[in-house]
């Protein structure tokens, strides 16, 4: 009978910590987050601009360096035009 006593208080503590936690954030739920939310949204947009520009630069960068193997190959031989090298049959 004592743990039936002990289980019931349990269960009316629970219910009443409950209906205080609902009285106490229906209203911060049902608040408008819109303007937070947008504000959220604009900060995300800058962080995107400023990695997509950092990133952009980085590729122009690697672009505009000429490749290092460039130097190091031997200019092509100048002879004629003809894909046989210039040799006659």
């Amino acid at each position: 009978m004592i743990k039936l006593i002990f289980i019931l208080g349990a269960l009316v503590g629970v219910l009443a910590g409950n209906v205080i936690c609902v009285r106490c954030l229906r209203p911060e739920i049902s608040a408008d987050i819109g303007p937070q939310l947008r504000l959220l949204q604009l900060q995300v947009d800058n962080l995107e601009t400023a990695i997509n520009l950092a990133l952009m630069t980085g590729y122009a960068e690697l672009s505009a360096a000429p490749h290092p193997a460039a130097a190091i190959l031997p200019a092509p031989p100048a002879s004629s035009a003809s894909p046989t090298g210039g040799q006659q049959r």
